[in-house]
C-alpha cells in the first residue's frame, strides 16, 4: 500500500457517453467513483468493452467528460483552462498506450519522439542538453544511446513500449495512465515491462493508473484494484484482499479463471462460469447491470441499482448480496 494516504486524484461520479444517433447513446462510463493516492498503483480491470480504457482517457482529458468530476491535486481536470494551465496539466499527467507501434510516429527518429515533450515544454536550452536528456532516458528504460537515431519499425514490441515509457517520463510527470501497456507484448516480455514500471515508480515517486484485463499481472503491480463491468464499478479493494476474498460474483468469476501453475490445485479448485454475453452499453439492464449473467440474481437486482458500500475496511462492493436491507432474500437465494 502507498506509504501516505494523500489523494492525488478524486474521480467523482464520472460519466462518458457517446451519442450514436438521435435515439441511441453508448454509456461507456456511467458514474464511477474512486480515489488514487500519491505513490500507489491503482489497477483497473474488466472484460473488453467494460469502459476501463475510456475511463482512463476521460481522466486524462483525451475525452471530455459527459458528467461527474476528476480532481487532480484539488484541481478540476475538466474545468475550462487557459493554454498555460493546460500545458502545466499535460506535463503532470502522461499516458502509455496499449499499442506501442501505433502510438509512435513512424516518420520520426526515436530521439525526436522522446524529445517532443521536452521541446514543447521548453525543458532544455541547448541541443546538447536535449541530446543528453534523451540519452539518459534511453538508458533509464534499458535501451542504448545509438537507438535514438533509429525509427520505430526497427524495434521489437517490447523495445517500442520502452520508447513509449521514455517519452512519458521525458517531462517528469507525477501521474501516468498505463492503458493495457503489456497486452500487445509476448508473455516473456510482459514481466520485464512490469518490473521496469515498478522500478521507475520507486525511483521517481510516480503514481499509476494501470488498466488491464489480465488479472494475474495486475496483482503483481497494483496496491489497490478496481473492477469494472459495463460502465460501472463493481468492486474496489487492496490487491491482497481482492484476490484472497473477492466479493462481487463478477470478480469471483474473473479470479477463478486465472490459470494456476500447480496442476493439483488447478484440478480441484471451483471454477465460476459466467453465462451469456455482455449486454450492450447502449441498452444496459435495469438495476444491477450484472444481473443478467449473475448466478445469485434476486428480484431486487432488476429493480434497484446496488449502492457502492464498504463491506469491510478499504473493501467496497456494489452488490445486493452484501446489503443488509435484502438479507431475507439473500438467504433464500443461497439455500
Amino acid at each position: 500500500m502507498a506509504e501516505t494516504k494523500e489523494k492525488l486524484l478524486e474521480i467523482k461520479a464520472l460519466k462518458k457517453h457517446f451519442k450514436l444517433d438521435r435515439t441511441s447513446t453508448l454509456k461507456a462510463v456511467d458514474g464511477i467513483s474512486f480515489d488514487i493516492y500519491k505513490g500507489e498503483t491503482f489497477g483497473l480491470v474488466g472484460e473488453s468493452g467494460c469502459g476501463k480504457s475510456t475511463a482512463g482517457r476521460t481522466i486524462m482529458r483525451l475525452y471530455e467528460a459527459t458528467g461527474g468530476e476528476v480532481d487532480f491535486n484539488g484541481d478540476n481536470v475538466h474545468a475550462k483552462k487557459s493554454k498555460k494551465e493546460l500545458k502545466k496539466f499535460n506535463r503532470e499527467m502522461q499516458m502509455i498506450f496499449q499499442d506501442p507501434y501505433a502510438s509512435l510516429n513512424p516518420r520520426m527518429t526515436v530521439k525526436d519522439i522522446i524529445a517532443e515533450g521536452i521541446d514543447i515544454h521548453g525543458l532544455v536550452n541547448t541541443k546538447q542538453e536535449r541530446l543528453d536528456r534523451v540519452n539518459e532516458l534511453l538508458k533509464t528504460v534499458g535501451l542504448n544511446e545509438d537507438h535514438g537515431n533509429r525509427y520505430p519499425h526497427e524495434f521489437s514490441g517490447g523495445q517500442r513500449q520502452r520508447i513509449g515509457i521514455a517519452r512519458a517520463l521525458a517531462v517528469d510527470p507525477s501521474f501516468i495512465v498505463a492503458d493495457e501497456p503489456i497486452s500487445a507484448l509476448d508473455v516473456s516480455i510482459q514481466a520485464q515491462v512490469v518490473n521496469l514500471l515498478k522500478r521507475l515508480q520507486k525511483e521517481r515517486g510516480l503514481t499509476y493508473l494501470f488498466i488491464a484485463h489480465d488479472l494475474s499481472m495486475v496483482k503483481h503491480i497494483s496496491d489497490r484494484v478496481g473492477v469494472m463491468y459495463l460502465g460501472n464499478m463493481a468492486e474496489i479493494a487492496t490487491s491482497d484482499d481482492l484476490y484472497a476474498e473477492p466479493l462481487h460474483p463478477y470478480t469471483q468469476a474473473l479470479i477463478s479463471a486465472i490459470p494456476i501453475s500447480d496442476p493439483e490445485v488447478e484440478r480441484t479448485r471451483e471454477r465460476i462460469i459466467v453465462e451469456g454475453d455482455v449486454p450492450s452499453p447502449v441498452n444496459p439492464p435495469s438495476g444491477c447491470r450484472f444481473r443478467t449473467r449473475c448466478p445469485f440474481a434476486m428480484d431486487v437486482c432488476a429493480k434497484v441499482v446496488p449502492e457502492f458500500l464498504e463491506h469491510k475496511q478499504d473493501h467496497w462492493v456494489a452488490c445486493h448480496l452484501y446489503d443488509e436491507r435484502y438479507n431475507d432474500e439473500n438467504q433464500a437465494k443461497q439455500q
